[in-house]
């Protein structure tokens, strides 16, 4: 006779692949969104270098004969950022299971986690993007919005792009006012296509209010270390052939909880950081 109401190791492995699942299917929609083509597996530890472009211009009024002094392009280091790996445990105790049942009770905790884990990749992200070299400004939304769409099409005038634009929603929603538009959701940010002239918009309210940002998709790259192999082996994970995140589950009897553990290590970013025009919403102050 089977015996009901017992957690075997199906269980266990059946919550890791559902958390899995859900991580790599969100990353996979919100590249896709941004137009990110580029994901890059490397070894942890790996240098990420983000650089920068600086000009150094000559005077061009060059009297008849003389010699044209060199104006010059330098590309310079602007950051680098060091390929870690991002380790999450969390427990979800005997009486949540006994009162919720042993799927509700883990399925919820592990949204929770999941949750803050994009958490953490959209405010890296969001920090650094708002950091871009190139600046206007406008007094309207809608001004900021065009001087930054314009200094795009100069920096990327050469490659056929498909634009984005990052913008808080407060910014974007007192533009819109009572106007309907269609919008999406990807890895918790919403988002609209083919509108202002941008393929893309991405609403956070990780961007701060006042500021927008705009850059080309094949500036952005994702790159990660792969979970798979020796680490895989170590912990028991459960992962895909990606490797972009490895759960795994199991009982801890010391203090009668069911832990989650997850190891990832992507990172979300520009490869020029003067290929991302910054808006400033107002009136500059005067100097």
């Amino acid at each position: 006779m089977a015996v009901e109401n017992i957690t075997t190791s199906s269980d266990l492995v059946a919550q890791s692949i559902d958390f899995a699942e859900q991580f790599n299917g969100s990353i996979s929609t919100l590249l896709q969104v941004m137009g990110v083509t580029r994901m890059q597996p490397m070894a942890v530890g790996s240098q990420i270098k983000i650089y920068k472009s600086e000009v150094t211009k000559a005077d061009g009024n060059v009297a008849e004969g003389e010699v044209i002094p060199l104006s010059k392009v330098t590309r310079k280091l602007a950051d680098t950022k060091e390929l870690a790996y991002k380790k999450y445990r969390k427990q979800t105790t005997a009486e949540a299971i006994q009162s919720a049942g042993f799927t509700a009770a883990v399925s919820d905790t592990d949204r929770k986690l999941l949750r803050s884990i994009q958490g953490d990749i959209k405010k890296d992200f969001f920090d650094f993007v708002q950091t871009g070299t190139t600046k206007v400004t406008g007094d309207t939304f809608q001004k900021a919005v065009a001087q930054a769409l314009g200094q795009l099409a100069i920096k990327w005038e050469d490659d056929d792009v498909q634009s984005v634009l990052f913008a808080n929603p407060i910014d974007f929603y007192t533009y819109l006012g009572d106007s309907n538009i269609t919008t999406q959701t990807a890895f918790g940010l919403t988002y609209i296509q083919n509108f202002l002239g941008f393929n893309t918009i991405i609403l956070s309210g990780a961007v701060k209010q006042g500021t927008v940002a705009v850059t080309a998709a094949n500036n952005l790259n994702y790159a990660y270390a792969s979970v798979n192999g020796n680490l895989n082996q170590a912990f028991s994970l459960t992962t895909d052939d990606s490797g972009l995140i490895g759960v795994t589950h199991n009982p801890v009897t010391d203090n009668a909880s069911y832990q989650t553990m997850a190891f990832t290590s992507g990172v979300l970013f520009p490869e020029r950081l003067d290929g991302i025009v910054v808006g400033t919403i107002g009136t500059p102050a005067s100097k």
